[in-house]
């Protein structure tokens, strides 16, 4: 099968939170002077492209989720000068920019909701989705009712996130356009392309019915409304074709079975969709009775089906962190006896699967979750509302609920970057963080790593050169070799006669396997242990957490 070649499918994505990698005016706030400051650690780690998570003017409800102003800069993070700065400096290294684009909602500061909320008949007043009663039984992401009774008009608008979001009404073809010039806006400045945040909610089923009895509270219910597919594809007639950009849609609800809706590539909507199979859980119920995390079987099975679904007509994104979600190293690693191999296998792994990585800030280095021993040291709206909800209630235990906020909250991802073992990590020097600092920063911290051939950082630079150097782990096909083995991610990746083998240990004990297929010879590229053992037959053992890449003939 012809591949398509694409910029975006062979780079490697660095996810920055801005308000936790580096701050350049000692408030405690990250912003964008302190990204700057950083560029040469991105360039030198072997970045692609940066993914900005949103910097725009926001209230800050839910972290700049809430946009007040699309087309100017949080006062926190800086100005449109330090904007400008920061991205000719990406451009002059080489690497690309893509922001976030929030548009299934906005704040309810933003100009369009205070106009839309004065009066039924104001011209703003389709921007936003209004009802004279509460339609239905929805509820919204972040606990209680998605409507809210505003009292102006006495009538009720949707927030699928907190009341300070109201959901933006994408039947209006005039919202469309104006959302259609902001983002021209930001594309004309240079931006190379859009992280689209929850695209997949923005069309809504008019009908507003209830939850169906056996999916109440199930949030994907939101998911692919009737014309979501209509939108996107009039966004990218509109603006996305005439400009070489990169395109990626938080897909929340998307099944794999639905992803080529998305991204096939005669569709013309989307390069690639961010899948949530292997996410944390986001709705109330987790701070109750969090899942298992997942096993390894299951993790491999998630991978398989994105890959088979969206294969060569469309594609993948590969990542094991983000925002959303607490720390991968803290989910499928071992922080304590293991953490150098495990988290250099869980590189190993993010950068050999077909599709284009995503690594998170910090993941780099391999920061873990914090322990936090008291609500008060969170920051997350999510989290606070679900204990207003929970605890204060007593509905539920407060202990309970702590515990499983050191297991899956967001603010474990926010915590600040750890850039050396300074006061905040290097990350501030203000008396105060906005975020604690996980303390292990002593240990765990981008200064001592780049001093230590050995460390996970240098590992990751390795690893993502060998990606970059090999095409068929760009291109190649996969073919996972033991999908039914809870121990081993065993796979190849095959590309115009080139395969390669790799091999990854999910364990603290040894394993010891056979490979199914005949190999004459192989070359080791790379492994995150020494292997004094490797011997040119079929029979393999692989230390705890031991991973290992070959090209095999």
């Amino acid at each position: 099968m012809k591949i398509n070649k694409s910029w975006w499918k062979e780079a490697v994505v660095y996810q920055v939170y801005p308000r936790s990698f580096k701050d350049s005016n000692a408030d405690g706030i990250g912003d964008l002077k302190g990204i700057t400051s950083k560029l040469d650690y991105l360039q030198n780690l072997g970045i692609d492209v940066i993914w900005l998570s949103p910097h725009f003017k926001s209230p800050n409800v839910d972290n700049g989720y809430d946009i007040s102003d699309y087309q100017s800069i949080m006062e926190d993070f800086g100005t449109m000068e330090d904007f400008n700065e920061m991205l000719s400096e990406i451009h002059q290294r080489g690497m690309k920019l893509i922001i976030d684009l929030v548009v299934n909602h906005s704040s309810d500061e933003h100009f369009w909701f205070q106009e839309s909320r004065k009066s039924k008949d104001n011209p703003y007043r389709d921007f936003y989705i209004w009802k004279p009663n509460q339609p239905n039984d929805w509820i919204s992401f972040f606990s209680g009712s998605a409507w809210d009774l505003d009292e102006i008009t006495n009538e009720y608008y949707l927030h699928l996130f907190v009341k300070k979001q109201p959901d933006l009404n994408w039947e209006n073809p005039v919202l469309r356009q104006e959302i259609y010039k902001m983002m021209k806006f930001w594309l004309d400045k240079g931006v190379n392309g859009f992280r689209m945040d929850v695209i997949s909610l923005i069309s809504k089923d008019l009908n507003y019915p209830n939850f169906p009895e056996d999916r109440f509270g199930d949030l994907s219910f939101y998911a692919n409304g009737p014309k979501v597919h209509d939108y996107l594809q009039e966004m990218n007639q509109e603006v996305l074709s005439k400009y070489d950009c990169m395109t990626v849609g938080e897909a929340f609800g998307v099944s794999a079975e639905q992803a080529n809706l998305y991204v096939g590539k005669e569709r013309k909507e989307l390069n690639m969709i961010y899948h949530f199979d292997h996410a944390v859980p986001r709705d109330e119920n987790c701070f109750i009775d969090p899942k298992p995390e997942f096993t390894l079987t299951e993790l491999k099975q998630i991978f398989s089906k994105w890959d088979v679904a969206t294969g060569n007509d469309g594609w993948n994104t590969v990542y094991f962190g983000n925002h959303d979600n607490a720390r991968m190293l803290s989910r499928f690693g071992d922080i304590n006896q293991y953490f150098q191999e495990s988290a250099k296998m869980l590189a190993t792994v993010l950068l050999t699967l077909r599709g284009t990585p995503y690594l998170y800030q910090g993941d780099e280095i391999g920061m873990s979750n914090a322990n936090f021993q008291e609500v008060s040291a969170y920051n997350d709206v999510q989290v606070l509302n679900a204990y207003k909800t929970l605890v204060e209630t007593q509905k539920h235990n407060k202990e309970a609920f702590l515990a499983a906020c050191n297991k899956i909250a967001r603010d474990h991802a926010r915590t600040p970057m750890q850039w050396n073992s300074a006061q905040n990590a290097g990350f501030s020097t203000a008396e105060k963080t906005w975020l604690k600092v996980n303390q292990n920063y002593q240990k765990i911290n981008v200064e001592a790593q780049e001093k230590d051939e050995n460390s996970v950082l240098n590992y990751y630079k390795k690893m993502i050169q060998l990606r970059k150097n090999t095409p068929a782990l760009i291109y190649g096909e996969y073919q996972d070799l033991r999908p039914d083995c809870n121990n081993i991610w065993l796979y190849t990746r095959t590309y115009e006669g080139e395969k390669i083998l790799v091999m990854n240990n999910f364990t603290n004990q040894n394993q010891e396997f056979e490979i199914d297929f005949l190999i004459n010879t192989k070359e080791l590229l790379l492994a995150n242990l020494e292997n004094e053992n490797d011997v040119f037959n079929q029979k393999f053992v692989l230390k705890p957490y031991e991973s290992r890449v070959y090209l095999v003939w």
